[in-house]
C-alpha cells in the first residue's frame, strides 16, 4: 500500500509491518495504525509515522541503546492486550523530543512504546516509576550510556 508522508513524500508501505495501537497514542486517541520508517544511513533512529495522517510522525529509538540500565515491568494486563507470548515478541522504542542541535535532544524514558512484533499490536505505557522522566539526554549515546 502506499502512503503519504510530510518527512519521506510517497512511501510504499508492506501491510503485514502495520502496527496497531489498539487505544491510539496519549493524545491522539484516533490515530491507531502506524509504520516503522528505518533512517537511511542512521540505523539507531527511527521514525513511527502514522499510516493515515501524513503530519503525525514520531522520532523513535531502542532506549536500551542509549540508557543500557533502563528497566521497568510491563504489567500483565498489557501483556494479555498485546497477546504477548514471549519476550522475543517484544520489542521496547521510545519517543524523543528533537531539537537543533541534536545533542540536546531528549528521550521520554517515562512513556515506553510497547509492541508485539509478532501480533503487530502495540500500547504506549505510562510508567508509574518516578526514576524516569519523558526528557532525559540523549547525549549518553556519545558517552556510550549510564
Amino acid at each position: 500500500m502506499k502512503i503519504q508522508t510530510n518527512y519521506f513524500g510517497e512511501l510504499t508501505v508492506d501491510e503485514t509491518k502495520v502496527i496497531n495501537f489498539v487505544n491510539g497514542l496519549p493524545g491522539f486517541p484516533d490515530e491507531k495504525e502506524f509504520v516503522i520508517v528505518d533512517l537511511e544511513g542512521n540505523p539507531a533512529f527511527q521514525v513511527l509515522q502514522s499510516i493515515s495522517n501524513e503530519n503525525l510522525a514520531f522520532v523513535i529509538t531502542d532506549p536500551f541503546l542509549i540508557y543500557p540500565n533502563y528497566q521497568f515491568d510491563v504489567k500483565n494486563s498489557v501483556v494479555e492486550q498485546l497477546e504477548i507470548e514471549s519476550e522475543k515478541d517484544v520489542l521496547i522504542r521510545s519517543t524523543l523530543t528533537v531539537h537543533k542541535p541534536f545533542d540536546q535532544s531528549t528521550i521520554n524514558l517515562k512513556a515506553p512504546l510497547v509492541i508485539n512484533q509478532t501480533k503487530k499490536q502495540a500500547k504506549q505505557i505510562v510508567l508509574d516509576d518516578d526514576t524516569y522522566t519523558t526528557k532525559h539526554p540523549i547525549q549518553a549515546v556519545k558517552q556510550g550510556g549510564e
